[in-house]
This record gives structure tokens, C-alpha cells and sequence, in this order.
């Protein structure tokens, strides 16, 4: 394969989406998934065809033959590549995927509470007392190193 089979666009503030973002490249022991922030400040969404908004809304994904996967597709397909299509399974159930889709939108659209909520944090890379605007989820300690 010359490149990946599946390309993740991810917002990287996000501490719960970052630390899933980082299972799934640690799973994917052959290399079918790439990982693209768009938090990253030289991220520019208008290649997609897509705005910031759209992109922000839910995890985004584009397959090696131009397709777009939006939300729970893109979920699926990533994990499956990574060898972990058990852990999404449900998502695979017709009758579940409706529930679910909607559970997901009502978890991206609140996903920094969430993050605050299930314990997750993501320290911001400090230098001389300066850190970057933006991330709500900077730890004192990092902080003060």
C-alpha cells in the first residue's frame, strides 16, 4: 500500500480525543491510519471541501479512495483498520446505530466537559511561563515547570 488506507482528522485540544487518537495509533501496528489535527495551527480544512465548523462538529475521516466518513462511520472504520472492530461492534447494529449516533453528537458537541468529566487531561506545552491560548485543560503542573 503507498499510503493509508484511513486518514483521521481529530481536534487535539481535546484531551478525551487526543488520548483516543493515540490508542489508535499505538493499535495499528500496520500503518493503515493516519492522525491529522485540526487544532494544529497549520491546519487549512479548504483541501477537504470542508470548514472548521463541519470538522469540529464530528470526527472526520477520508478513505485512500476519496470518501468521506462522518461520526460513527469514521469510528468504525478506524478501529476495524486498527484490528480493534470488536471494540465498535454495536455500531455495526442497525437498530443500535441510531441511538448511538445521537449519543455520539451529544458527546462531541460537549466533548471538553466530557473529558473534564471522565478524568481526562492534556497538559499544554509551556515555555517561559507562556502557554498557549486555548486549552481549558492545562495542569497547575505544567504550569509551573
Amino acid at each position: 500500500m503507498s499510503g493509508p488506507a484511513l486518514t483521521l482528522y481529530f481536534d487535539g485540544l481535546c484531551p478525551f480525543c487526543h488520548a483516543e487518537m493515540a490508542r489508535l495509533r499505538a493499535w495499528d501496528a500496520g500503518g493503515r491510519l493516519a492522525f491529522v489535527d485540526i487544532a494544529a495551527g497549520d491546519f487549512e480544512p479548504a483541501p477537504l471541501g470542508m470548514n472548521m465548523a463541519a470538522l469540529n462538529r464530528e470526527l472526520h475521516a477520508r478513505t485512500a479512495a476519496g470518501a468521506l466518513l462522518v461520526g460513527l462511520d469514521a469510528m468504525l472504520a478506524a478501529y476495524t483498520l486498527a484490528g480493534r472492530g470488536w471494540v465498535v461492534a454495536p455500531l455495526r447494529v442497525g437498530w443500535l446505530r441510531p441511538p448511538l449516533a445521537a449519543a455520539y453528537r451529544l458527546f462531541a458537541r460537549h466533548r471538553y466537559a466530557m473529558s473534564r468529566w471522565l478524568g481526562y487531561r492534556r497538559a499544554t506545552d509551556c515555555a517561559d511561563g507562556a502557554c498557549p491560548v486555548g486549552n481549558p485543560f492545562m495542569t497547575k503542573s505544567s504550569r509551573t515547570k
